[in-house]
């Protein structure tokens, strides 16, 4: 177990309702204009009242919820377009990094990320996909040496909604094919096709997640 791992397991109680709370955003269950019961949130993750307060502020920082004086956080507004510019945004960083990768990746650093593959295509639960697929694309973004993007990277991916893919089998297969296309370019030296396929990995995920919500008529709430 790697030391992301364990920091990704024993988040702050606050950090673990912001996580739970975007998911719930971001695939629909918690639609725009509902408003956000902070007891029931609480009893659901087993917590107090106070993280669910301090994750809601972060939230509002990031556009997820809105306060409204005297009645409390409601879901801010999410339409088709937000999600397609969300995810427009994380291929191009993305792709961006993969480039750099592709440009200086040793053949160690490529057998790394092979064996974080293999990890990844063994991982018998969601919670271990989530974990590897995470440590895969930190390794990938390390050796691309851009901390800035990467930062920028992290920061458009909170939008993500994880639990919602890595308990879907079609993604999970979808995502390995993805990484196999990115580390074959990668070993090939081909920065233009690493960049096309990390591109691709993004759409599919738009795609799966404008399918779903469109099965929730999730749309009718704009």
């Amino acid at each position: 177990m790697t030391d992301a791992t364990i920091r990704r397991r024993r988040p702050q109680l606050s950090d673990e309702v912001v996580t739970y709370l975007r998911d719930q955003i971001m695939s629909g269950e918690l639609r725009p204009g509902v408003f956000v019961r902070l007891d029931e949130v609480a009893a659901t993750l087993g917590v107090s009242i106070t993280p669910v307060r301090e994750a809601l502020l972060t939230l509002r920082g990031e556009d997820m919820v809105e306060l409204e004086p005297r009645r409390g956080y409601r879901v801010a507004p999410l339409s088709r377009q937000d999600i397609v510019d969300v995810f427009e945004l994380q291929g191009h960083v993305a792709g961006q990094l993969v480039a750099r990768a592709a440009a200086s990746i040793t053949a160690e650093q490529l057998a790394d990320l092979r064996t974080h593959q293999e990890g990844l295509r063994a991982a018998s639960s969601a919670e271990e996909v989530e974990d590897r697929e995470f440590e895969f694309h930190r390794t990938l973004n390390r050796i691309a040496d851009a901390r800035k993007l990467s930062w920028f990277l992290h920061t458009a991916l909170r939008y993500t909604p994880v639990s919602f893919y890595s308990s879907d089998p079609g993604w999970r297969a979808s995502m390995l094919t993805a990484h196999d296309d990115v580390l074959d370019a990668l070993e090939a030296g081909d920065a233009e096709r690493a960049t096309a396929e990390m591109a691709r990995h993004f759409t599919d995920g738009a795609e799966r997640l404008l399918t779903h919500l469109d099965a929730q008529n999730f749309w009718a709430s704009e």
